[in-house]
């Protein structure tokens, strides 16, 4: 499986209910908070809910 680097860029002011808990699951909280995870198939559907909030990156092994 692939890294990926997930960094939460906008503001969750405005955002639903949804957004805000996927957003908290991922384990980001504050703009600019990045994380590294695994790339499957949960966090497909979740970055997907969430992708124009965060910007991802592949992380080279």
């Amino acid at each position: 499986m692939a890294k990926v680097k997930i960094t939460l860029k906008r503001s969750l002011i405005g955002q639903g209910h949804k957004s805000r808990e996927t957003i908290k699951s991922l384990g980001l909280k504050k703009i600019n908070s990045t994380v590294e995870k695994e790339l499957d198939n949960s966090l497909e559907g979740m970055l997907s809910v969430v992708n124009h909030l965060v910007t991802i990156e592949e992380v080279s092994k």
